[in-house]
């Protein structure tokens, strides 16, 4: 019998020491300021004793990093990695190591938050408009935006914006039958609630373009055949209809840009340009329109725009997005992108050039016809007569042994059915594949033998179709050839941005967390980066014991009883979440259930997913404490009776209070016969503490870039997979590649190679450390609020005086009183070193300040000093010492230019550019105050090319 007692732990290594910032002392000394004996009872004055649940989830003990590492390496070596080349929209490629090593893997861009404060932004704005310039000039188009969140998504944000934008008074939208199947389902779960049609079918015989609002053709189709649309394309402009095209961009190299056949719109994704597979993702999907469309376009735009002293400096265009302004009449619900992934191919690009990769193209091409040429001479057949990598073929009765010779040589292919087999090649493909394949159709040595002298290798491209142009021409698309060279490239435009490996970044509702060292290692494991989504389940074993054990941890700390790993952002859980709620109502035969009832409060998404499900959007109203108003409630659901399909929250409240209500509110919405969503965003205030599921909420998302650290990545990746309770749970996202139902994002498991990062979080800090972590959270966000009270309003408690993991403090007087406002205070932060916290969210004219568990006391007490430094300053504008058009706030952030020069301001050189005293380690802003108003009236969205250089020079 084992003697527990007797042996040694790695209490020392545990990792919660190591994810929560404030030491044992700190955490002492801060509940003493809050006048409290213990972070016990701090929460039991924070959570409400109604919901208060501390009792463990069954996770278990904390492993510690070096064993949570060996329990990954194990899940992941139960991964068979094979050579891929079932193509269907994901490819094999090769990551250039300087990029992986100092990209994915550097902590200076993957913690980095979302460039919305754009002067401490300027090296991934920048890497952000490459990746516009690329895709812009590869399409042949006027503008793209900065990536979506995959390419079934893309085509869907498409139809929607075809519908928005179309001149046509159709109900319906065409969709080419040979387009992934994967995004046909996604396009029906769009359609379907907003009562769109869809038509499936061959666009040169089955398109009638004067019945529909617009088209997806596919550019080379997912059979690989390429087929030129101009004659179609021309039909469907007669009749006022929109022509998108989905296009695989390293074709494009080679291929006529859609631009140039007449697209309006040309969407797909980056995956190919240096990304791994990752079973799916994350990948950056891409949207590119004709300049007339340019403000309909979802998702983010990065735009030129000038500083204070009128040099040239990046922002984020346009850049309240849709759903912020239009709310529930958006057409979009797209808050986020996947701006690492889209940093990463962008330097794939600039690394390689237009040369380089034309050279990939040809390379993949030639392969791809060598290949169809030897089968041809061995009698299969081959029914792709034009393509660039893909090819189908008939197989017949033998299409079973032909694929399981494949897999004996280690090579997945696509079995499409009816014996049709799909093959694929990449930038990996060798030679010895090839051979391989010819060998899986014809195992005959003696045939084999002459095979490859008898080929008379054909160019399978269009004449007709052949890119001409050049594009690429921007010189950052031809310096950075060498490793030295674009290791500088890239460096630079690191150290122009303030990151988390910097600094805190006190966003509220963001939770910009530790994201440990442990968690990121297992991302770029081939365990886990080398496998194709749609891999035979026999190959992914490892996978899928990872999602189980994830999926039962989320269960387990939300108190629901299922969950979906597929929607691959917050906002496509939100959607993924009320589809689940629409479809339970339907099969109940309550079709008249179409209210979504929503606090004013909400974020923009909320009203924009309820309307992409075909919902109506009621607004209940907030009382003086920021909690939703129980009488306006009750008052909304005796109007809407019989209607009411759902009402979204979140909880703690958007204010960051845990409403005392919450359990009256989801009785009373039950009763009415309505399910309760909660918005998942504000998990990282309850995780261990509370469980939606058991206090009556019937589905939530969980940000897993939020509570479960994934990183932010500048502006994504991000995962948002849900939770439901049992009677929702056949209504889950099925899996897209086989048309399921409710299917959100392209892959059956959205992003599933930054998966890892959340089961080695929880793995790592088991029950204690979670319950700890989320302890600490509402501790700091306290004692921010205590030590800046006297200085600044702290708008809105729970009912003992506590917030909860985040606070408002109100700056509306200040602006009232002397004319200082929230972007005043922002870029003045950035003299001391700090992103700001977010900014006039819930409330205009307010910081929402969230410190999260990861920062320790000395850090929390130099962004409250700032704060503090900040606001003596405003003091001396309300004394009259110094003009408010005068003082340091208004030319903040001071920037090395400030530093040299005539000096003739009504404050010193010292206080403007060093105002904590720092001088050695201080961040320097690398373009002062940006003008938001020129960068909308001149809206340039990608780098000039060559020629207007030499214009310039001229």
């Amino acid at each position: 019998m084992t003697n527990a007692s007797l042996w040694p732990t790695h209490e020392a290594d545990a990792f919660a020491t190591r994810h929560n910032g404030p030491r044992p002392d700190e955490i002492s000394a801060m509940l003493k300021f809050l006048g409290v004996d213990s972070l016990e009872a701090l929460i039991a004055q924070t959570v409400p004793a109604a919901i208060l649940d501390r009792s463990d989830c069954g996770i278990g003990e904390g492993l510690t990093e070096t064993e949570a590492l060996a329990r990954l390496h194990e899940i992941a070596s139960k991964n068979v990695v094979m050579r891929s080349m079932i193509g269907q929209g994901y490819y094999d490629t090769i990551l250039p190591p300087v990029i992986q090593r100092n990209i994915l893997e550097n902590p200076a861009w993957y913690t980095a938050y979302t460039p919305y404060q754009p002067e401490i932004s300027q090296g991934r704005l920048e890497a952000l408009l490459n990746f516009q310039t690329l895709v812009r000039d590869l399409t042949g188009l006027d503008i793209a935006n900065a990536s979506l969140l995959d390419e079934a998504t893309a085509c869907a944000e498409a139809m929607a914006l075809a519908q928005r934008v179309s001149k046509s008074k159709a109900n319906a939208f065409f969709v080419d039958a040979d387009t992934h199947p994967q995004t046909i389902a996604v396009l029906r779960t769009r359609a379907e609630p907003l009562g769109w049609e869809l038509i499936i079918g061959d666009p040169q015989t089955d398109l009638k373009a004067e019945t529909v609002f617009g088209a997806l053709l596919s550019y080379p189709g997912s059979s690989g055949q390429v087929r030129d649309f101009r004659p179609v394309i021309a039909k469907l402009h007669e009749n006022g209809a929109i022509a998108a095209l989905t296009c695989d961009p390293l074709a494009l190299t080679l291929l006529e840009a859609p631009g140039k056949l007449g697209a309006d719109i040309a969407i797909g994704s980056m995956q190919r340009f240096g990304v791994p597979m990752g079973f799916g993702g994350p990948h950056a999907g891409y949207m590119a329109v004709r300049d007339a469309f340019k403000r309909n376009i979802p998702g983010r735009l990065v735009g030129m725009s000038k500083d204070s002293r009128g040099n040239s400096a990046y922002r984020l265009a346009l850049q309240t997005r849709e759903q912020h302004i239009r709310r529930e009449k958006a057409t979009s619900n797209i808050c986020t992108a996947q701006v690492l992934l889209a940093v990463i191919a962008s330097m794939y690009a600039v690394y390689h050039g237009p040369e380089g990769l034309r050279a990939i193209a040809r390379r993949t091409h030639r392969l791809a016809a060598i290949l169809a040429d030897g089968l041809h001479a061995l009698a299969v057949k081959v029914e792709t007569s034009a393509f660039f990598d893909t090819i189908t073929v008939d197989a017949g009765a033998s299409a079973p042994l032909v694929l399981q010779r494949a897999r004996e040589a280690g090579i997945n292919l696509r079995d499409i059915g009816q014996g049709r087999i799909g093959i694929s090649c990449d930038e990996t493909t060798q030679a010895q594949d090839i051979k391989a394949l010819w060998r899986c159709f014809c195992p005959d040595d003696s045939r084999l033998a002459a095979l490859e002298e008898k080929l008379t290798l054909r160019d399978r491209l269009p004449e007709t179709l052949r890119r001409g142009e050049d594009y690429l021409r921007h010189p950052v698309f031809h310096t950075h050839r060498s490793e030295t060279d674009l290791l500088r490239y890239m460096r630079r435009l690191s150290d122009l941005d303030l990151a988390l490996d910097r600094t805190m970044i006190p966003l509220g509702s963001c939770t910009m967390k530790l994201n440990a060292t442990a968690e990121m290692i297992p991302i770029t494991w081939p365990g886990f980066g080398a496998i194709h989504p749609f891999a035979p389940a026999d190959q992914t074993k490892g996978y899928a014991e990872l999602f189980a054990f994830l999926e039962r941890a989320l269960c387990a700390v939300s108190g629901y009883d299922a969950v979906s790993l597929q929607p691959n952002s917050g906002a496509q859980g939100e959607y993924a979440g009320l589809l689940a709620i629409r479809g339970y109502h339907r099969d109940r035969g309550d079709v008249e259930r179409d209210v979504c009832l929503i606090p004013a409060s909400a974020h923009g998404t909320n009203p924009a997913s309820a309307q992409m499900v075909g919902m109506r959007v009621v607004v209940v109203g907030c009382d003086a404490s920021g909690n939703v108003d129980l009488a306006d409630l009750k008052a909304k659901l005796a109007q809407h009776e019989g209607r009411v399909a759902a009402i979204m929250i979140t909880y703690p409240s958007t204010h960051g209070v845990f409403e005392e209500g919450v359990r009256e509110l989801c009785e009373m919405v039950h009763e009415a016969g309505g399910q309760v969503y909660l918005d998942g965003a504000n998990m990282n205030a309850q995780v261990g503490l509370s469980r939606p599921g058991h206090y009556g909420a019937d589905v939530s998302h969980f940000n897993l870039h939020k509570t479960f650290c994934i990183p932010h990545g500048g502006g994504g990746p991000g995962m948002g997979p849900i939770g439901v309770k049992a009677h929702l749970a056949k209504y889950l996202p099925g899996r897209p590649e086989q048309g399921g139902e409710h299917a959100v994002s392209a892959a059956p498991y959205g992003s599933a190679s930054i998966l890892p990062i959340s089961a080695a979080y929880v793995l790592m800090m088991g029950d204690a450390g979670l319950r700890r972590a989320t302890e600490v959270a509402i501790l700091n966000a306290n004692y921010i609020a205590h030590r800046l009270e006297d200085h600044y309003p702290v708008l809105y408690r729970g009912a003992q005086g506590r917030t909860a993991h985040e606070c408002i403090v109100d700056l509306r007087p200040l602006k009232d009183k002397v004319g200082v406002t929230v972007d005043d205070i922002a870029k003045r932060l950035i003299d001391h070193g700090f992103h700001a916290p977010t900014v006039s969210f819930p409330v205009a004219g307010t910081f929402m300040i969230e410190p999260t568990e990861s920062e320790g006391k000395a850090e929390l007490d130099r962004f409250c000093e700032a704060m503090i430094a900040i606001r003596k300053e405003i003091s001396a504008i309300e004394s009259g010492d110094i003009d408010m058009e005068a003082s340091p706030l208004r030319y903040a952030p001071h920037t090395v230019a400030d530093m040299v020069g005539e000096w003739t301001r009504d404050y010193d050189r010292a206080t403007g550019c060093f105002p904590a005293g720092e001088t050695a380690a201080k961040y320097w802003s690398p373009v002062n105050r940006l003008d938001n108003a020129w960068g909308d009236r001149n809206l340039i969205c990608s780098c000039p090319d060559i020629s207007e250089y030499a214009e310039a020079a001229e």
